[in-house]
């Protein structure tokens, strides 16, 4: 039992020290049904940048904004995309 409790210690050690669980250290892409639609949304590779997500983003919305006949859900459904690919990156460095 204590092994358990050790072990959860680690993790949410390593989560809170390093920002990342220890299973997203090990390097296992996470391909989930969300992720690929998400990228299939945006028209973004699997392995699209932080600046190739932002500007398929800004395009997508420029086409389906309510402004252009588009609709508030699709909108979100955009932002949602983008924030889902975005927070699957590693985090920025502080420049």
């Amino acid at each position: 039992m204590k092994l358990v409790w050790l072990l959860v210690l680690a993790a949410v050690a390593c989560k809170l020290f390093l920002r990342r669980w220890p299973w997203e250290l090990l390097g296992v892409p996470h391909a989930t049904p969300e992720k690929e639609r998400a990228r299939a949304l945006l028209g973004v590779r699997r392995d699209a940048s932080r600046i190739e997500i932002i500007e398929a983003h800004k395009q997508l919305v420029a086409l389906i904004h309510p402004d252009r006949g588009g609709t508030n859900e699709h909108v979100h459904e955009a932002n949602a995309a983008r924030d889902l690919l975005l927070a699957g990156l590693p985090p920025r460095v502080p420049e």
